[in-house]
């Protein structure tokens, strides 16, 4: 039964401003943020007499009766872009001026009204710093409250993000697209020749280098020619693999030590496309999805000794096509859910073969909601970029085509009511007639909001308001072999392709890096929800092993940071229910965050066991709660970066401390069940 922890954060990332009466009366509003302005109902605020141009020009509005007066002081020089474009203001008429100077000689800056077709209002001017800028508003068309934004425009789409493709030594052979930690380290490293006999890792080192090694296997029978994704399934500290093909999956379980895989093909036959680990009943332990394209899909759940075959439950269309699973909460509810991306073809799909979502019902189970929630797409997709593209904190999706017989890409908002809205019209993807296999979501040039590594080979840039704008510098990529990862370390997200590596060029943007360790939840914390929030206000990730169609890209959550100086909290919602918060991160740097590390000694209740004493000098006694029928078989103690320091299976009688360093450590103690509980304590 899943461990829940509730957390009840106060934190305000957009300003609510009442009426402003007139220019005198203006309230501040900052270089980086969302403010909401209210409905005009009710208020008698002085309406601008100076239209700068638009609307009825200058002079006297006999059709506007009430006004909104905001100000923003330039602390440095900037092209700043004041816009009421966003989705959630639901295309409300909105007229805007932009002014300099005293309250009692206002100088148009700019104005605007209807930006480009829509009822939105948008204005870009040059701020120079020291100088104080009043935004206004009216109600000539809408009497209805709005939200606007104050933004550092993006610089030219041709400057803000470019690659060198450099030639990688050791990448050899084929099935050159993982891109992933292998020996817990957490620096991204890359995967290739996997044949039925033996494959490469190229592990990242220090300052940018590479070596390579060659790892033999027991006789596969099968390669990753559809996909391959990574994760600690066995817990060990290092990831392991599972791959498919045309004839079924083989997973690799690194040995304990990192020196080697042991090889577990599994019996069952059939065409395998994306494949995932992913915790399916939340029990702590990675189970293994593949998706069936001829038959309902297939998933191994681990029992902490085997991975045991089932099929059916989650995706069943007798037929298959099943191409893309793609676990992630999109009804934030703390539970992980599947979007499943098919390869329908035609207006409903063949028979009725159209993209499913997959609803997390809590006990086990999935229940198919894609009609009531609006995903039910029928353009023939092989993958679809999963991620909060507005940063309102639900998770959006862009279902990518891979046929231009069935329309343009499919751009899903998420209504935070268990429903999504298509808002391609508009977003960019209207006019790109692009198609393919592999559709990402990664913040490629560190500005705060996701872009896309989809069709026709390039990246297209997010502006946080489902508008997406093609990269114009051209770069050689494969169309489908492209995981995607931190290859040199330095905080800009890099592309492998094939022997080479696109290394990202960088900006002066910022960056967060985020890691996680489990105890109680998986190690890899694949399915916990990383928010940060800042000047920006909020971005969320989901740890996720396996994206797109066929490549495994790097299980580190990684946020672009625009040129926000500090994080003011991130929170991690872990799947056993643990919420671990972190205050006043600085920006520029890799995390490391192990489950319940946050957490104080006391605030640490796993409903099953207490510890005492804690702080303990010598020994740790375990003691069950009344009234449990529950059979302790082992325990292990971490320390704070994740790393085992005791184990026994001796849980008849104390446990021996003394000899660990003086400290704070978790301790995790498995039951018969292969249940773990984890409980806090302090070493003297």
């Amino acid at each position: 039964m899943k461990k829940t922890t509730y957390l009840i954060v106060l934190f305000f990332s957009v300003s609510l401003a009442m009426a402003q009466a007139n220019c005198a009366g203006a309230v501040a509003v900052l270089l980086g943020s969302t403010t909401t302005a209210p409905a005009f109902t009710g208020e008698t605020g002085t309406v601008p007499a100076n239209f700068c141009g638009i609307g009825n020009g200058n002079g006297s509005n006999p059709t506007a009766t009430r006004g909104k007066w905001y100000k923003y002081v330039a602390l440095a020089n900037n092209t700043v872009i004041v816009s009421t474009l966003l989705p959630q203001n639901n295309n409300v008429d909105t007229r805007l001026i932009v002014y300099s100077g005293d309250c009692t000689a206002l100088t148009c800056v700019g104005a605007n009204d209807d930006f480009n077709g829509t009822n939105s209002s948008q204005v870009t001017f040059n701020a120079v710093a020291g100088t104080t800028y009043t935004i206004a508003f009216d109600n000539r068309y809408s009497n209805a409250g709005f939200d606007f934004t104050v933004m550092v425009a993006p610089p030219p789409a041709a400057d803000r993000l470019s690659f060198t493709s450099t030639p990688v030594p050791g990448i050899t052979g084929g099935y050159d697209n993982c891109v992933v930690d292998m020996n817990g380290d957490f620096l991204d490293d890359i995967v290739s020749a996997v044949n039925n006999t033996s494959m490469v890792i190229t592990y990242q080192g220090s300052n940018g280098t590479f070596s390579s090694t060659t790892y033999p296997l027991s006789n596969t029978t099968v390669q990753p020619s559809w996909s391959i994704a990574a994760g600690d399934y066995n817990n060990d500290g290092y990831n392991d693999l599972i791959y498919g093909s045309g004839s079924g999956i083989c997973l690799l379980k690194s040995n304990g030590d990192g020196t080697g895989f042991i090889t577990d093909r599994k019996t069952q036959s059939y065409l395998v496309q994306r494949t995932n680990f992913v915790d399916i009943n939340n029990d702590g332990k990675l189970d293994a999805f593949a998706c069936d394209d001829n038959a309902p899909n297939r998933y191994y759940m681990n029992d902490g000794t085997n991975m045991n075959h089932i099929q059916g439950g989650i995706g069943d269309f007798p037929t298959g096509g099943n191409y893309a699973s793609n676990w992630f909460d999109y009804d934030n509810d703390g539970d992980i859910d599947m979007y499943l991306a098919k390869c329908g073809q035609g207006g409903s799909g063949v028979g009725g073969n159209i993209d499913q979502l997959h609803k997390n019902n809590g006990d086990g189970t999935f229940t198919n909601v894609a009609a009531d929630a609006n995903m039910a797409n029928p353009e023939q997709t092989w993958s679809g970029a999963v991620g909060d593209f507005n940063n309102d904190g639900w998770m959006d999706v862009i279902v990518g085509v891979n046929s231009t017989s069935n329309g343009v890409t499919n751009v899903k908002r998420n209504n935070g009511d268990g429903t999504f809205t298509s808002v391609t019209a508009g977003s960019g993807y209207d006019t790109v007639t692009w198609t393919g296999r592999e559709y990402v979501a990664f913040d490629f040039d560190n500005d705060g909001f996701l872009d896309v590594l989809g069709s026709g080979s390039n990246i297209m840039f997010g502006d946080g308001a489902f508008h997406f704008t093609p990269n114009p510098n051209t770069y050689p990529i494969s169309a489908v072999d492209r995981p995607v990862g931190d290859l040199n370390n330095d905080g800009f997200l890099d592309i492998q392709n094939g022997s080479n590596v696109l290394f990202n060029n960088g900006n002066s943007n910022k960056w967060l890096n985020v890691n996680l360790r489990g105890i109680q939840s998986n190690r890899n914390g694949i399915g916990a929800r990383i928010e940060i929030y800042g000047s920006w206000g909020k971005q969320i990730r989901d740890v996720q092993s396996g994206t797109g169609f066929q490549n495994m890209s790097t299980i580190t959550a990684h946020f672009g940071l625009g040129q926000a100086t500090t994080i003011n909290q991130i929170i991690i919602r872990w799947p056993s229910g643990t919420v671990d918060t972190l205050n006043n991160v600085n920006v520029n740097q890799k995390l490391l965050v192990v489950e319940g590390s946050t957490l104080g000694v006391n605030s640490f209740n796993n409903g099953v066991y207490s510890i005492y004493p804690n702080p303990a000098q010598n020994v740790v006694n375990i003691q069950l709660k009344d009234n449990l029928d529950i059979t302790l078989t082992s325990a292990s103690v971490y320390d704070l970066t994740g790393k085992v320091v005791l184990t026994t299976t001796n849980l008849n009688q104390p446990i021996n401390v003394e000899k660990l360093a003086t400290g704070t450590y978790i301790l995790s103690v498995t039951d018969s069940q292969n249940k773990s509980y984890t409980q806090k304590f302090i070493k003297e």
